[in-house]
């Protein structure tokens, strides 16, 4: 998917420099080895959760952009957001089965994704 890279193998490269940073990353949702999308969700203690979805800009080149989840999931009620990022996430695992989430913990709310985060 990403560089033509095998997905599992582009994966264990994004949980490796996340470790090696002092980070914990894992896989919540394991999706095709060779050709899943991957969705990462970054969470801290300093800073609210965050879920980057991969895309493509006009030169075609992979970047990552950041959801912004809709506050009011069912017209009347407000949930946080890390619950409306949960919410999109389960509905993104049931549409695909190929999908991969990686959820990163850091305390500098860092993603450690080499492609540019829009």
């Amino acid at each position: 998917m990403l560089h033509e890279l095998k997905t599992e193998i582009w994966v264990g490269a994004l949980i490796a420099r996340a470790q090696i940073a002092g980070a914990s990353a894992y896989v919540v949702k394991k999706g095709d080895l060779d050709v899943g999308s991957v969705i990462v969700k970054t969470a801290s203690l300093n800073c609210p959760a965050e879920l980057l979805v991969p895309s493509r800009n006009m030169s075609g080149d992979v970047i990552f952009v950041r959801f912004e989840p809709n506050q009011r999931l069912d017209g009347s009620v407000e949930r946080s957001r890390e619950f409306a990022i949960d919410q999109y996430i389960q509905k993104r695992i049931a549409q695909d089965r190929d999908l991969w989430v990686v959820e990163i913990e850091d305390k500098h709310g860092r993603n450690f994704l080499i492609e540019p985060v829009e």
